[in-house]
């Protein structure tokens, strides 16, 4: 059996909550691989992580073969061949972006800094707290010792969101929608390719006659979705993130079925040649579809934009770029 550690920040939190036992389950790694789950959480969420552990101790899963709850960043990175980055500040009231990032840029520092004196040297790193195309990219930097491909963040929620719209839409499973791509920034700028998208094997456009909802509706249902969940429920979206998580890790692991992709966001320097066929030639993590052997992974090449999506990936870079230079004191 394989024996790996994976680390979850976060973890008493309600993405956390709702990630931590599937991974435990097997679910993730697969039956053949044992788990030593390493949670961390800020000192004041303690009492709420040793609730959580004890919960996963009452699930006797067969593959968890040792929990560890700390506030220690050093403990919980140690040895780590899986850091999933789920704990961030939120946005609150009154709260513009560049105070966002300029408060989860020290967290993310930190973190960066600790996976890179004691993570193991073949860490993958997911970063799912928000802004997580930035905060992947802070991490990285302060983290030279793992390779930049070893980075990654979470476009996958968008991804399901754009699948499932499509698939209401069209009146059909959402396992007939293939080819969607969610290009750039995980926010309000993202960019969901439904034109390269296919509907039943069809060009979305053959089904879905009505381009202006598409490009309007459509898109906008996909950026403020996050928005509108919270508005419904009172909180944000939590086992759908996770779903998405676990998603990305095993699309990441598992080779790419022929003829589809996955979407995640990915640093630009480690696609380098891809990347810049797309117009990305500055060094960002930036949200690309991939395809995966099960070991490597690349970005997915020749696919074609006509001048809206450029305009809209554009906007993205855009956005990328200027949170960058409000993160710039951290890189």
């Amino acid at each position: 059996m394989k024996r790996i550690n994976v680390a979850v920040t976060g973890a008493a939190g309600q993405i956390g909550y709702a990630l931590i036992f599937r991974i435990a389950s097997g679910e993730v790694f697969g039956k053949n691989t044992e788990i030593d789950l390493k949670l961390l959480e800020l000192p004041v969420a303690l009492a709420s992580l040793k609730g959580v552990q004890m919960e996963l101790e009452d699930g006797a899963f067969p593959n968890l073969r040792s929990i560890t709850a700390t506030a220690s960043l050093s403990e919980a990175f140690k040895d780590c061949h899986w850091a999933l980055l789920v704990g961030s500040a939120p946005r609150k009231a009154g709260m513009e972006r560049n105070d966002l990032i300029k408060i989860n840029g020290g967290i993310f520092t930190k973190q960066g800094q600790a996976l890179q004196e004691n993570c193991a040297d073949d860490c993958k790193v997911l970063v799912v707290g928000n802004p997580c195309n930035t905060n992947c990219l802070i991490a990285m930097k302060n983290c030279p010792r793992l390779p930049a491909k070893n980075f990654f963040s979470m476009t996958m929620l968008d991804e399901k969101r754009a699948i499932s719209q499509l698939a209401i839409k069209a009146n059909v499973p959402s396992n007939k929608i293939r080819h969607m791509a969610i290009w750039g920034n995980h926010s309000s700028t993202q960019y969901p390719d439904f034109y390269n998208a296919l509907i039943d094997e069809k060009n979305t456009l053959d089904v879905i006659s009505d381009e202006r909802w598409l490009q309007n509706e459509y898109i906008q249902s996909i950026q403020q979705r996050g928005s509108s969940i919270i508005k419904a429920r009172g909180a944000s979206s939590a086992a759908s993130a996770a779903n998405a998580a676990i998603e990305t890790v095993k699309s990441l692991i598992t080779p790419t079925p022929s003829g589809s992709w996955f979407s995640a966001a990915v640093v630009t320097t480690a696609a380098k040649q891809a990347s810049q066929s797309y117009g990305i030639a500055e060094e960002l993590v930036f949200g690309f579809p991939l395809i995966s052997d099960g070991k490597d992974w690349k970005v997915v090449e020749g696919i074609q934009h006509n001048s809206f999506s450029k305009e809209k990936i554009q906007a993205s870079k855009a956005e990328l770029l200027n949170e960058k230079d409000l993160a710039k004191q951290f890189l």
